[in-house]
């Protein structure tokens, strides 16, 4: 979930940044078939559960293991999907183990949410349980709802041959029963506006039938406003150009991948220090590679159209050429040190002239009035993205704002010229904006490297 969770978080902070209230929901998958699976797995596996809770850390492994005894034994399977029946109806013991799951999931989503700083309010498919009957009665009411062969219970909504299903003939709920139930909260309890759908490319489909379905049915007023958008991204590749596995085949802990990040990044950093040009201390390696590193695998990610796939590489996103977010960050650390540099070798102090109100921008040299301009293309830039709701229009900013400072800071001397002064705000004020964005993509600056 690397691309649903770095593409999330820099939405909520546009949308937060435009002045809009905004519900980070995380909807988590606590309630389908791989939850009656797991439960089944457990029972077996931990017999004396009630008394002796599972210590459950490798999720990843106990996940595999449930899904192969699924797949190659049908009677597990069968057990298995009785058990979301009994789960979704209440039934003690399932209720007891699912809790027990949860509870251990949450601990490890937290850990990466927190090293991210990743905020979410979790609000999953359980959460809506309760309110998929009186959904399902009210489309009963209306006629919108057709009783198929084997009792199950749809609605099909316009370009779709196949309908979406709001109860399965065995009374169990699904996906469609969910989202339905979901949106209709969102809307007549959280009274929202715009609802906005970020999940991978391959549930374009479902979530235009779910719009569609609200639509038919009066939930939804395009006249009076409300907005519904899907972003849906593609799939993160290794080199080969298939979905990204380890060696082994397995799929990559989001955990282990930024681990990886942040020991280059500090490898790189401790190369630096060793050549005399690093300008922090040992004590901050670590910190200032994790940002870094960090930095770089949800800049590598969001500076491109969320609906298109990529290629997975460390050398391309770690590199401090080019369009990364390593460069960026090289690109505004120069520039603070420059203004440093301004205060501490020519006692010039940006701050103390802003707030005696002396803060003079000339913008005379052809650099300088490129760079100036740049500036002034933030605001375009936020309405542009607010248009699709896509990162990359901030990412492509950035980038090309850093070029133009660069351009400026190679072109302009600066410390101990006779525009001194007004430089210095301008390599400030590119600063600024520069942290503005990194802020609105949800990656830490950092003031020296």
């Amino acid at each position: 979930h690397l691309r649903s969770t770095i593409i999330g978080e820099a939405v909520c902070r546009i949308l937060e940044y435009t002045g809009s209230k905004v519900h980070r929901v995380n909807h988590v998958g606590d309630w389908g078939t791989q939850f009656g699976m797991l439960i089944q797995y457990l029972k077996e596996e931990y017999p004396d559960f009630h008394g002796n809770v599972p210590n459950i850390t490798d999720l990843t492994s106990f996940y595999k293991n449930a899904k192969s005894r699924f797949d190659e034994r049908p009677e597990f399977k069968k057990v298995s999907q009785l058990n979301v029946v009994k789960l979704q109806a209440g039934d003690e013991e399932c209720r007891e183990i699912w809790q027990v799951l949860c509870d251990v999931s949450r601990k490890e989503f937290e850990k990466v949410y927190n090293r991210l700083d990743i905020t979410v309010e979790e609000c999953g498919e359980s959460f809506y349980n309760d309110k998929i009957a009186p959904v399902i009665d009210e489309f009963i009411e209306r006629n919108m709802c057709s009783v198929e062969d084997g009792g199950a219970k749809c609605v099909f909504v316009p370009k779709f041959k196949v309908p979406l299903m709001l109860q399965k003939s065995d009374g169990g709920y699904g996906y469609d029963s969910t989202d339905m139930a979901a949106i209709k909260y969102r809307l007549d309890v959280l009274k929202a506006s715009q609802i906005v759908y970020i999940t991978d490319f391959t549930q374009a489909d479902h979530f235009e039938m779910v719009f569609a379905a609200a639509r038919k049915i009066g939930w939804v007023d395009d006249e009076s406003g409300h907005r519904l958008d899907h972003i849906g991204f593609g799939t993160v590749q290794g080199e080969d150009g298939k979905r990204f596995k380890t060696r082994s085949g397995d799929t990559v802990r989001l955990v282990d991948l930024l681990d990886e990040a942040v020991s280059r990044m500090e490898a790189s950093l401790n190369e630096r220090a060793a050549e005399g040009k690093a300008n922090i201390t040992p004590d901050e390696v670590h910190a200032t590679a994790s940002a870094m590193g960090y930095g770089a695998v949800k800049y590598f990610d969001l500076r491109r159209n969320p609906t298109s796939s990529y290629k997975f590489s460390y050398d391309a996103m770690l590199d401090t050429k080019g369009n990364t977010a390593i460069y960026l960050l090289y690109a505004h650390a120069r520039l603070e040190s420059i203004v440093s540099k301004g205060k501490a070798d020519h006692d010039v102090d940006v701050d103390v002239l802003i707030k005696d109100g002396k803060a003079k921008i000339v913008l005379a040299h052809k650099s300088e009035r490129n760079l100036g301009l740049h500036l002034q293309f933030f605001a375009d830039c936020i309405e542009e993205t607010l248009k699709d709701l896509f990162p990359y229009h901030i990412c492509d900013f950035l980038y090309a704002l850093s070029i133009a400072a660069s351009e400026f800071a190679t072109q302009c001397k600066v410390l101990g010229s006779p525009e001194m002064e007004s430089r210095l705000l301008l390599c400030r004020a590119t600063a600024i904006t520069m942290r503005r964005c990194f802020d609105l993509l949800g990656i830490r600056h950092v003031m020296r490297i």
